[in-house]
């Protein structure tokens, strides 16, 4: 697949970004290298190849899920300008 030097200059207006006509030449080559580099990875036959989650055979660590805090609650509602319920209150802010 290749790559135009007016369709980066149309793609830079879209985008917002200055390009002057030497940048654009620049890019032009750089997009192509880049675009004929994924045609390379295109090529190559992964029909025997599992897909898979990581190329690492990693397993993650997991620490064991129990409750190591306790339950403060209370606490923090009594220095709290409103609860109710169980339930912080706070002022209406969109109307």
């Amino acid at each position: 697949m290749a790559i135009e030097q007016d369709e980066i200059e149309k793609i830079a207006e879209l985008a917002r970004i200055r390009v002057d006509a030497a940048q654009a030449a620049d890019l032009t080559r750089r997009l192509g290298d880049i675009l004929a580099m994924v045609d390379q990875l295109q090529a190559a036959d992964t029909a025997d190849v599992e897909p898979m989650a990581h190329p690492l055979d990693a397993t993650q660590c997991l620490r064991a899920d129990r409750v190591t805090e306790e339950n403060r609650r209370e606490a923090f509602q009594a220095i709290a300008p409103a609860v109710e319920d169980g339930l912080y209150l706070v002022p209406k802010v969109i109307e």
